[in-house]
């Protein structure tokens, strides 16, 4: 996961984990993935699930597995449901940066 995380250093953006759980919650996870991966991410807390209701990811009381971009004025630019990502992480690269390019386009 670790070598995964890295390819997104090529792009211009901040990367968070955005998450339901607790800040509490968060940082054990946050944990566990350094312990194990030699990275993480930050963490947003959602308790609320307001930032994933905008991205349409709310399942629910919790939030599909996934992953989406906000532009500069915090705008969903894209969002994609995918319990696999991580798995699937070259197609899951792909997109991402098939849509940040469009939008640095714009």
């Amino acid at each position: 996961m670790h070598e995964n995380l890295d390819k997104l250093d090529s792009l211009d953006a901040s990367i968070y984990i955005v998450s339901g759980d607790s800040p509490e919650q968060q940082l054990e996870l946050h944990g566990l993935l350094e312990s194990q991966f030699g990275k993480s991410l930050p963490f947003v807390s959602d308790s609320g699930l307001e930032l994933i209701d905008l991205f349409e990811m709310k399942n629910g009381d919790s939030a599909y597995r996934g992953y989406g971009m906000l532009d500069e004025d915090g705008r969903v630019v894209f969002h994609t449901i995918n319990d696999h990502w991580g798995e699937q992480f070259d197609q899951t690269l792909k997109e991402i940066k098939k849509e940040y390019t469009k939008l640095n386009k714009e």
